[in-house]
């Protein structure tokens, strides 16, 4: 089955352009002219991968991928006119999988696409998160109690502490961007300091890890996010 993937652009020439050439490697398109329009396809159809414009009519680019990552951790390729620095920090803070910047080569756009989906694993991906009891990896959470017992150890974290343990055992192996950490434990209409997660993240590692500056079990992947390795 081919890739599906959604194209949020306003100028019509670059549309019809990526049209063909994504047509042309074997992609299923969809396309929006505005930002409305690719927030409706999305919710319509959904799609492995969207390629978007940070400067769109209606509803800006960084509004739509903040409607999207509230329903999807589908990955999200970003795409400006401007060769600015502040819109690259912008669209990869916001958590974008990659960032480029017009004019860019039809195969290299291509090639990038198709990089970020092997990295990300095609398809939207179903975040588990329900507050269930876990075992794994010596671990074994409790939800009603907010507890964590390791080697006949229980000990109580803090609820956000613990929302973000529960997230990252219960997706076990997978890594789960900063975005999605954060529109999870947060909320998606979270607007505040990302540097929040790494705090927690720090003061997690150190109540659960053996050596907390060399972590084995919740590890950094960087420019991505974080994993937990049984």
């Amino acid at each position: 089955m081919s890739d599906h993937v959604l194209i949020v652009e306003d100028e019509e020439t670059y549309r019809d352009s990526l049209r063909f050439i994504f047509e042309r490697e074997g992609f299923r398109v969809t396309l929006a002219a505005t930002g409305r329009q690719g927030i409706d396809a999305f919710e319509r159809d959904g799609a492995d991968i969207v390629l978007l414009d940070l400067m769109l009519p209606e509803v800006s680019g960084t509004d739509v991928f903040r409607a999207i990552r509230a329903r999807s951790d589908v990955p999200v390729v970003m795409v400006t006119a401007r060769d600015d620095q502040i819109d690259k920090i912008i669209g990869l803070e916001l958590g974008a999988d990659d960032y480029v910047t017009k004019p860019y080569s039809g195969r290299e756009l291509v090639a990038r696409v198709r990089n970020v989906l092997r990295r990300r694993g095609a398809g939207p991906a179903d975040v588990h998160d329900e507050p269930t009891r876990l075992a794994v990896g010596g671990f074994t959470l409790d939800p009603e109690r907010l507890s964590v017992a390791k080697d006949g150890v229980t000990q109580s974290l803090p609820p956000k502490e613990f929302a973000l343990f529960h997230l990252l055992v219960a997706n076990a192996g997978r890594v789960l961007t900063r975005q999605v950490i954060i529109d999870r434990v947060w909320g998606a209409d979270y607007f505040g300091d990302t540097k929040t997660l790494d705090v927690h993240i720090k003061r997690l590692r150190g109540r659960i890890e053996d050596e907390p500056s060399s972590p084995r079990h919740v590890q950094t992947v960087r420019g991505v996010g974080y994993t937990f390795e049984p």
